[in-house]
């Protein structure tokens, strides 16, 4: 049998056999082996590591509460914005729009929720480090859902179905009628002028550790819902497999120009110190240096912010505390380098979820690319990586990248129960 080493010296040849033995070549362009250890290092994608800050992680009855959560609108002060309202199912899990305008007007795009369970940091800013503590974030944001922790228990604990749910997952509800007690509306905020904020005050503190608590577990059920919204079989891992297996059939779903983006992306193009690994991400801060748009400083905020927060892995709502999620924490600094740095994103499934950048500054995976072959641009806050240079691709080398990037769609692996509400 031919070995996989054999597709590090293949070239086209118009599809002449292959002198050892008469099959056809597994690859139709040549990679050097080098590039061909890095593509094998992108495929398959294991199962997203477990949150131990999230005792309901794996946890079904959490997962299907979750679900509803997730197409949940009564959160939202207008009762009408749901997370799926930006994270939306027909568009990768994100949003079509640079910057989405719900309740106001965000600041960043909204990143897409494929494989989000793989990510230590949250947000483009990395101000939070679980997919649940990511989840309250948006609920109280009034810029987006502008909800409030204290209605969101009571929405919760007076409709039927969602209070079943959430008793399967979590146990019994605690009693949050008493008007005395417990306001119809009321959060914690920053601006101490905020009449949420002044009804948040005037309870009394056990009544507010009883409504964070409730608040937190909502979190966490969305969180479990979100690791089931994954990508891992897309045409590029079909290649890797056939690779692997010596098959040309299963080569065959990279096209040649696929193929030769590929050696691109693993080459000179360089994008492989970035997008590392099977989730095509580093989950780490860069500077890419674009000008123009919102000063914004990135993960230099987004450090003080996670550290600040009460919802972080190390908080007082963590399962583990003192797991390796908290332990990162004692590593974390804010430093002026992390001026206008924003998380690498996976790139799975990223030719379903235009517009791109934390701005979503760019319309199409061209423009992307055009930029990184150009980078004329100086950046607004901080300083571009000094690991970026001009890539001076030539028109045919940008269409190749863009057909790779495209071969990493895969639309068949989240369950169809997900992308709609659950039934009634």
């Amino acid at each position: 049998m031919r070995r996989v080493i054999l597709a590090w010296t293949l070239v086209v040849c118009g599809g002449c056999p292959d002198a050892t033995d008469g099959s056809p070549p597994l690859t139709l362009v040549e990679f050097s082996e080098d590039e061909m250890r890095r593509v094998l290092a992108r495929s398959p994608l294991a199962d997203a590591p477990p949150d131990e800050t999230n005792a309901w992680d794996g946890d079904d009855d959490a997962v299907a509460l979750g679900h509803a959560l997730f197409y949940e609108p009564r959160f939202s002060s207008d009762g009408a914005v749901s997370c799926a309202t930006c994270h939306r199912p027909d568009h990768g899990f994100a949003d079509d729009v640079a910057l989405s305008e719900t309740l106001g007007q965000a600041r960043r795009h909204t990143p897409g929720l494929y494989n989000a369970a793989h990510g230590r940091w949250m947000f483009w800013d990395g101000r939070a480090d679980s997919l649940w503590g990511q989840a309250l974030g948006p609920w109280e944001n009034p810029a987006e859902m502008d909800g409030d922790r204290v209605s969101m228990v009571r929405t919760v604990t007076g409709d039927e179905e969602l209070r079943a749910a959430y008793e399967a997952a979590f146990g019994a509800l605690p009693d949050v009628s008493d008007g005395d007690r417990f306001p119809a509306h009321a959060r914690p905020s920053d601006d101490e002028d905020d009449p949420l904020h002044a009804a948040w005050m005037g309870m009394a503190a056990p009544d507010r550790q009883t409504v964070d608590a409730v608040f937190v577990r909502l979190g966490k059920a969305v969180a479990a819902f979100e690791r089931q919204i994954v990508s891992t079989h897309a045409p590029f891992d079909t290649f890797v497999a056939g690779l692997r297996d010596d098959d040309a059939d299963k080569t065959a779903a990279l096209s040649e120009s696929a193929q030769r983006g590929l050696k691109t992306f693993v080459g000179r193009g360089n994008c492989y110190f970035c997008h590392t690994g099977a989730l095509f991400s580093d989950r780490e801060f860069h500077n890419l240096g674009m000008a123009g748009g919102v000063y914004d400083l990135g993960r230099f905020a987004g450090v003080l912010l996670l550290v600040d927060s009460p919802f972080n892995a190390a908080g007082p709502h963590s399962d583990d505390p003192d797991g390796p999620r908290a332990e990162r924490l004692r590593f974390v600094t804010s430093t002026l380098e992390q001026e206008g740095q924003f998380k690498t994103p996976s790139l799975r499934n990223v030719a379903l979820t235009p517009p791109y950048m934390h701005d979503g500054r760019f319309g199409t995976l061209r423009e992307v690319v055009h930029f990184y072959s150009e980078l004329g641009e100086t950046p607004l806050a901080g300083h571009r990586e000094d690991v970026l240079i001009p890539l001076d691709l030539s028109p045919q080398d940008i269409d190749d990248l863009v057909a790779f990037l495209e071969s990493l769609t895969d639309e068949q692996t989240v369950d169809a129960r997900y992308l709609v509400p659950p039934a009634p």
